[in-house]
This record gives C-alpha cells, sequence and structure tokens, in this order.
C-alpha cells in the first residue's frame, strides 16, 4: 500500500506538472495536447495532496477562460471529468462559475458554460442534486434554466431543455417543485423552428411520460398531435425522438387506456415510419456479396452464458386454480401480467438486436409497433389491415419492403388475428424470397441483400404458424417451401442475408420440433456447407442452428448418414478453437445438443470432447484457487467451466454408462471435481454442477454412488427457503438432483434413508411459500413426490400439509416421464394416509382428469384410489363429486367410471 500510495501521489504530481506547462506555454496546440493528457489521467486527481489538488482546480478553471478555443475546449473535458470524480460539493466554486457564466455578455462564454453543464446534468445528474454548505445549488439553478428557455439564441435554448430533461428520471425535487412551469416551458418551445431545440423537447417528454405520466394526461390530446407532428418530421433526430415517445408510451401496461383511443393516429404514422430513409439506402451501397469479407472484431457481440436449468413445459390451457401469478420472490402478477399478454422488456431488446445495427426511425417505429401488436393485438391490425395491404402490393419496392417489416413486426402479437390472412401472406412471402430482384428498379439492385434479409426474418416471426401439422398439403404449401427458402437464406453471399436466415431457421426448428424430422435430409447438409462459407458472426448463429436442430429432431440425427455429416466439421471447428476462446462457449452449446441427440453413435468421437471438458474443469478449479490465495490477481473466467460442466451433462445423457471408461481414468477423478465444483462461490458454476449431478443419477448412478454423501449434503445446503433471484436457477437445480438421486436408489433402500427428512423439510416451505416461482414449485413438488415414491413411511404423515399445493403446481405441467414418477409417488402416499388427501379431494382429482396420456402403472393405481374413496364412503365422494366442475365429473365418469 505504501508503494501504491507514492506512485498515486508522483501520478498526481505530474498532473500539476502538466498543468504548470500548460500554464506557462504560448503554443496553443501544445497546450491543448497537454490539456487532453489531463483529461485521460483525471482518475488521479483522488491521490493527489492538498496542494496539488488547489493548483488542479485553479489551473483548470483559469484555463476555461483562456482565450483559445481549442484551449477552452480541452478545459472544459477536464471539468467535466474533474468535477464528475471529485463531485460538486468538494468543488463549489466551479459549479458557481459556470453558473456565474450563464449570465455573462460574452455569448461564447455563455455557451461554453452551458456546454459542461449539459455534459454534467447528463453524465451524473444525482451528484448535482445535493446539499452544499446548507444550500441545494439546483434550487437557483432550475429556475434560471426555465427563464434561460426564451433566451434568443437557439443553442442556448437546447442546452436549457436538455439539462432540464435530465433531471426528469432521478426523481428530482428542486425540478418537481417547478413541475408546472416546466412542463409550459416545454410546450412553448414545441413550436420552436430550430431542430436541435425540437428534438431536446421530444426527449424531455420521452422522460417526462416515463417518469411522472400524471402530469401529462390532462393534455395528452396537444401531446399526442405534437408527437405526431414530431414524428413525421423531415429531420431524423427528431422523428426518431419523438418515436421513442411513443415506444415509452406503448411499453407501459397502467397507459394502455390512454394510448388505445390514439392507436388510428399513431399506428398509421408508425407504418410509414419504417420504410428506408435516403440515409438509410446511402448506407446499403456496395454491400451486396461480402459473405467472403473476415469480420472485424467490433462485430461480434460477446453474450453472457448463464448455465443450464432445469425446468418444465406448461399445458398452454392450464388453469392456475385461482392462484396469483408470482415472480421470483416478490413481485405479484396480475392476469395481465402473462407472458402471452404482457410485454417482456427483455424481448424489446432481443427484437432491437434482430433488427440489427445502428438504432434508428425505422426500427424504433418497428419495435414500437412490436409492442402495440402485443398490447393491443387485433385492434391493432384493424386499424393498419387496409394500409398495410398497400404497402405489401405496392409497385415501389421501398413501400413493398417497409410491409414486410411491420408484417413481421406485429407478428408475436396480432398471430391470431393474422392468422386468417397467412394462407395468402405466406406465399407472398415465399415468393418474394425466392425472387428478390422481381419489380426492383436497376438502381437500386444493390440493396435487394436487405429485402431478402427482412422477408426470411418476417417469415420466421411466422413460423409457428408454417410448422402446424394441420395436414401433408398444408406442410407440402408452406412448411416446406418455407423450410428451402430459408435454407437458401443461410448459403447467401451475403452476412447479412446469412445471419437473418440463421435466425430465422432456428426458429423454425424450434417451432417444428418432431415434425421436421421427415424432412431433415437437406438441412444437415446445407448447415455443413454453411460451415465453409460464414464468417466469425455469423458461425455463432450457425452453432445455435445446429444445436437447435440437435434439440428439436432429437434420436432422428441418429441416422449414420447424419451423423457422418454433421461431426466431421464440427470436430474441424472444435480442434481450431483454444481453450480461452470465447468462441468456445457457442461451440460447446452446439455440441452437447448434438451429444445429446445422437446418442450411443457419439461414442467414437467421445474421448478428445470428455478430455477437453475434464481438463477445463480442472483448469479452472485451480485458477479460482490460485485467484482465491492472492485477490490481487485477475478473477479468472468462470463461463468456460461452466459451460464445460454443461456439455459433460449431455454427455452423459447422451452415452450414459458407456461413458464409464473416461469416467475411471480420468485424473483427478472427475466426480471429485464435481464436488468441488458444488462448493464454488459462483452460483453458476454450482448450478450447472447440480445440473450434472442430476444427469449422472438419471444416466450413471452407480458411478456416483461413491460420492453421493458429499453431494448431497452440498444438494441440501442450496435449497434456502428464501433464495435470492439470483440462486433461484441453483435451487431448481439442486431440488431436481435430489429427486433424481431418491429415484435411483429406489424403494426403501437403507442407505438413502438419512438423505429423506433434511430436503423434503426445505422443499415443503417452497411448495407453500405464497412468492415463490413458478419453477421452484415444480422441481420442489417433483422431488417431494419422488422421495414419497421411495421411503413413503418417512414422508406420509406431511401428505395433508402439502397436497393441494403440490396438486396445483404438477397438474400445469406437460406429460413426461418426471412427472408420471412425481405422480406415483404421491398415489403411494395417499394409499398409505388417505386421510391425508381429504381436504384436497378436488385438487387431487383435478390433477388426475388433467393427465392425457398416464402410464399403465399410474392409471391403474389412479383407478384404484378412486375406487377406494367410492367404496369406502359412496354417499360422502357422490356428495363430493356433485361439488366439482362438471368437466371433472364428466372425466372421471368417462375414464375411471366413478
Amino acid at each position: 500500500m505504501g508503494l501504491l500510495g507514492e506512485l498515486g501521489g508522483w501520478q498526481a504530481a505530474r498532473l500539476q506538472e502538466i498543468l504548470q506547462i500548460i500554464h506557462e506555454s504560448t503554443d496553443t496546440r501544445n497546450s491543448a495536447v497537454q490539456r487532453t493528457i489531463t483529461h485521460n489521467n483525471a482518475r488521479l486527481i483522488l491521490c493527489a495532496s492538498p496542494e496539488v489538488l488547489t493548483f488542479v482546480k485553479s489551473a483548470v478553471l483559469v484555463a476555461f477562460n483562456d482565450p483559445s478555443i481549442m484551449i477552452r475546449n480541452a478545459a472544459a473535458q477536464d471539468i467535466v471529468a474533474f468535477l464528475g470524480i471529485l463531485e460538486p460539493k468538494n468543488w463549489p466554486e466551479c459549479l458557481q462559475q459556470l453558473v456565474h457564466l450563464l449570465d455573462a455578455p460574452n455569448a461564447d462564454q455563455q455557451e461554453a458554460a452551458f456546454n459542461v453543464l449539459e455534459k454534467a446534468c447528463e453524465d451524473y445528474p444525482r451528484k448535482l442534486d445535493v446539499e452544499i454548505n446548507g444550500t441545494w445549488p439546483l434550487e437557483y439553478m432550475i429556475p434560471k434554466f426555465i427563464v434561460l428557455s426564451e433566451h434568443p439564441s437557439s443553442k442556448m435554448r437546447a442546452h436549457v431543455i436538455a439539462c432540464l430533461s435530465y433531471f426528469v428520471p432521478i426523481g428530482c425535487q428542486s425540478l418537481f417543485v417547478h413541475i408546472d412551469t416546466f412542463i409550459a416551458c416545454f410546450f412553448k418551445c414545441a413550436s420552436d423552428e430550430d431542430s436541435a431545440v425540437q428534438r431536446h423537447v421530444c426527449q424531455a417528454l420521452v422522460l417526462l411520460l416515463a417518469s411522472r405520466p400524471e402530469k401529462l394526461m390532462p393534455e395528452m390530446a396537444n401531446v399526442a398531435e405534437h408527437m405526431l407532428y414530431s414524428t413525421k418530421d423531415k429531420q431524423e433526430g427528431v422523428a426518431l425522438e419523438a418515436c421513442e415517445f411513443w415506444l415509452t408510451f406503448a411499453e407501459d401496461p397502467d397507459l394502455a387506456p390512454y394510448l388505445h383511443p390514439l392507436l388510428g393516429k399513431v399506428a398509421p404514422v408508425l407504418l410509414d415510419c419504417t420504410a428506408y430513409s435516403e440515409d438509410d439506402l446511402l448506407w446499403l451501397q456496395g454491400d451486396e456479396e461480402d459473405g467472403a469479407v473476415p469480420d472485424k472484431e467490433t462485430d461480434i457481440k460477446l453474450r453472457h452464458y448463464g448455465g443450464k436449468s432445469h425446468s418444465f413445459e406448461r399445458e398452454a390451457n392450464g388453469d392456475d386454480g385461482g392462484q396469483k401469478r408470482v415472480g421470483a420472490y416478490g413481485e405479484e402478477l396480475d392476469e395481465g401480467d402473462d407472458d402471452d399478454d404482457d410485454y417482456d422488456l427483455d424481448d424489446d431488446e432481443e427484437f432491437a438486436q434482430e433488427m440489427s445495427t445502428e438504432w434508428n426511425l425505422r426500427k424504433c417505429a418497428a419495435a414500437t409497433l412490436d409492442v402495440l401488436a402485443v398490447r393491443f393485438g387485433a385492434d391493432l391490425l384493424n386499424v393498419l389491415l387496409e394500409p398495410l395491404k398497400g404497402k405489401l402490393w405496392s409497385d415501389d419496392w421501398l413501400q413493398r419492403e417497409s410491409g414486410i417489416l411491420a408484417l413481421g413486426a406485429m407478428a408475436e402479437g396480432c398471430i391470431d388475428a393474422i392468422e386468417p390472412y397467412l394462407p395468402t401472406l405466406v406465399p407472398y412471402l415465399i415468393n418474394t424470397l425466392n425472387d428478390p430482384k422481381a419489380g426492383l428498379p436497376m438502381i437500386t439492385l444493390h440493396s435487394h441483400w436487405f429485402d431478402l434479409s427482412h422477408v426470411g426474418w418476417t417469415l420466421g416471426r411466422y413460423a409457428s404458424w408454417c410448422t402446424q401439422p394441420i395436414s401433408d398439403d398444408h406442410k407440402n404449401t408452406f412448411f416446406v417451401p418455407t423450410l428451402e427458402g430459408l435454407l437458401r437464406m443461410v448459403l447467401d453471399n451475403n452476412k447479412r442475408v446469412q445471419e437473418a436466415g440463421c435466425s430465422a431457421f432456428a426458429t423454425l426448428e424450434e417451432d417444428a420440433g418432431p415434425e421436421l424430422a421427415p424432412y431433415l435430409e437437406p438441412v444437415p447438409r446445407n448447415l455443413v456447407f454453411a460451415f465453409e462459407k460464414c464468417q466469425h458472426k455469423n458461425m455463432l448463429i450457425l452453432y445455435d442452428a445446429v444445436g437447435t436442430l440437435a434439440d428439436a429432431v432429437g434420436s432422428a440425427l441418429q441416422n449414420p448418414t447424419f451423423v457422418e455429416i454433421l461431426m466431421p466439421p464440427l470436430l474441424k471447428r472444435w480442434s481450431k478453437v483454444k481453450d480461452d476462446d470465447d468462441d468456445l462457449i457457442p461451440l460447446f452449446e452446439c455440441v452437447a445438443s448434438v451429444t445429446i441427440a445422437i446418442g450411443p453413435a457419439f461414442l467414437p468421437y467421445a474421448g478428445p470432447i470428455f478430455d477437453r471438458c475434464h481438463t477445463i474443469v480442472h483448469t479452472s478449479l485451480l485458477q479460482y484457487q490460485a485467484y482465491q490465495q492472492n485477490p490481487e490477481m485477475d478473477e479468472p473466467d468462470r463461463s468456460f467451466l461452466v459451460v464445460a460442466l454443461d456439455l459433460l451433462s449431455g454427455l452423459t445423457q447422451g452415452l450414459g454408462m458407456a461413458l464409464e471408461p473416461h469416467i475411471a481414468r480420468s485424473q483427478p477423478s472427475l466426480l471429485q471435481l464435481i464436488t468441488v465444483c458444488l462448493k464454488h462461490p459462483h452460483t453458476a458454476v454450482r448450478q450447472s454442477g447440480y445440473a450434472l449431478v442430476g444427469d449422472t443419477a438419471m444416466n450413471c448412478f452407480p458411478l456416483l454412488r461413491p460420492h453421493i454423501s458429499a453431494i448431497m449434503q452440498e444438494l441440501i445446503s442450496q435449497l434456502d427457503p428464501e433464495p435470492k433471484v439470483e440462486f433461484i436457477n441453483a435451487c431448481n437445480n439442486a431440488a431436481w438432483a435430489i429427486g433424481e438421486i431418491a429415484l435411483r436408489y429406489g424403494r426403501d433402500d437403507t442407505e438413502f434413508q438419512q438423505w429423506v427428512h433434511p430436503p423434503v423439510s426445505r422443499l415443503i416451505p417452497f411448495l407453500l411459500h405464497p412468492k415463490a416461482p413458478q419453477s421452484l414449485y415444480e422441481n420442489a413438488a417433483l422431488s417431494i413426490g419422488r422421495i414419497g415414491l421411495v421411503h413413503p413411511s418417512l414422508v406420509v404423515l406431511l401428505l395433508s400439509e402439502s397436497s393441494q399445493a403440490w396438486c396445483q403446481v404438477l397438474y400445469k405441467i406437460r406429460d413426461n416421464e418426471e412427472k408420471d414418477s412425481a405422480f406415483r409417488g404421491l398415489c403411494t402416499l395417499v394409499q398409505a394416509n388417505p386421510v391425508g388427501i381429504t381436504k384436497s379431494l378436488l385438487w387431487f382429482c383435478n390433477a388426475i382428469v388433467r393427465w392425457s396420456q398416464p402410464s399403465a402403472e399410474l392409471n391403474s393405481m389412479f383407478q384404484t384410489l378412486l375406487n377406494g374413496f367410492k367404496q369406502h364412503d359412496a354417499v360422502g365422494w357422490a356428495a363430493q363429486v356433485a361439488a366439482f366442475p362438471p368437466v371433472i365429473q364428466e372425466r372421471l365418469a368417462t375414464r375411471y367410471s366413478v
């Protein structure tokens, strides 16, 4: 620390030296360069002695009044940096001088001061909203800004509106005291002829709508007219800010009643904004066939890898039993907050990424239509149907392209309303995809690829309809041509078309699922051919497309022909990517999916895959151990450890006990390394470790059993009754893994008895918690049922307190093997203690009749229990059933004759 302190002091002194040179220098250019050096080393001011600090503050303020504009501008940058680091409360004289200069007779000084203030208000408004020496500077500054909004200079007026607007999101009390005057100021400036002022007014109204909408609602008719007018402004900067107003309006569900009456005016304007501008067309030039051009590293967006989490598919029409839906420990979701009915901001971010490149008016308008579609559904389509038809069948390709973009943007929310038109629209899109240049003037042929990319993107947005197994005719007319068209896009010579094709094809695969299997033959060949064409960025998307294919068709990929097609290029990529390369993450994800799908056919390739995963796990744990011993080191990236654990999960699922030789020869033992991972301080590592334990229990239990004692202790410790949100997925995996382990031990195994009460005593509170996330309810219920199946005598006394919640949770998930074993556990408990289900009989019967295809064993258990209830007390049974909803009565009578 002493050395660091001396070094910091020396560097701070260097600041003084630089500023002394500036002060004494007569060379303007040299002074400006030195000033830039000062700005780039601004944080060193924190290490400065009081003398150096005083000198630096003084020298910068002196330079800010220098006659040279270069020195003034450089000093302004210093002030913004130093004021943010030191905070205004520690440099009040700077803030005082800036405000004083707003009244300077020299216009250049006024503007220079406002330039600094605007940047400070934008970068750190909360640091300005403080008490300094008994006064609040903003109590003076904000009224001063409002007065200056009538300044004769448009530049000054623009600065004023910008400065004021930055205090809206932070709930600045000094601003809200003057809120009515503040709003009146904006309304007055709304008619300003200067585009910069207009842009800042629109920006301020967006921020005000997001923070204090109640202040705008009384004047919304006038505000809406102004924002509609501004959305059509020829200056795209103004139009974009105005369009952001409608996006913000649409994203707030509480404002929907105010927005709905405006839909007829707003939606057509937004539709018109989806067309390419002249600047867009200039930007598109010269990019037709760039597929062979290597990507820049700046084109690659890193993404966070969070690890594997165990979850269930739920029945689409499942009734919620009257329970409120809740978020992860805390927020209660109303019915209107259902994923299908409300808008998810994460979806908005994904939409923006799909729209690609720089955010502009066209993309903002499309994103707003997307939110409006989710919010208003058929009402939006009713407004836009005719103008949308006009665009789609226009002779102008720009209009057609904007119509296609808008059609894709509206897909999520308007799919039901648009469905009657899809038999016409999907062939239209396919034909456009097949002949993108049809009708385009020669001068615009260079940009056909961007038109093509959005056609594919829009087709992908309607993939769920194209993949419906309605009939062979439907598949041949819509599904097969869509599949073929998107595969051609994947192999296009333009990067953007490839990107849109890969993304849309992955969506098609996901929606089609097993329905894709009969049409699989050309898919692996085309995707493998794309490995030779795609550059870096699209290669990462291609990995996702291959992995999604494996997830969708599963064992259909075990055909030796497909294995021989897929594996060589994957192994080639595998050998090229280094252990610390970020590309390893999507490649491992892809290989994990392929491993599970190919199953035993993957065994010839398993050796090097397993060895590399083992090496990464071992190395990562050693690196983290070294970091814990020396925290001054850079913390190792845990993503590689997480993705290696997940790929090992894939290997255990795909190969089962065939993996035993590899696990047996691993040094140090893989299972010992897994146990260490379960103690890792990072949640994502533990989460993937728990998933690997569950998958190993399911597929290689004899190998796991010797290590169960240490593993169970770690699994149980993760079951915190009140987990933080970031621990939810880890809790899910731990709960699920415990159920898998219990199931593999089998009925009444004495070794597992010691592990019954500790997890069950923690899992039941999850079930009974009023605000637990749905996934945790499900995994807790699953494991309780499975433990009850193998050790009913140790769980049976807890039946009465948890049976209703248990039934309410598990009836919603789709039928599968896991649900079957859990229900067999519940039935075993009911057989042992029929009285325990008495208070929950309605929910138990509801859960029974919700099954579509229970296994023969489970169905027999249902029949036995229901017959037993009826035979025990026929009159009482009849009375209870008579009070059930008619649909339950009908299904009980039809299926089980009770």
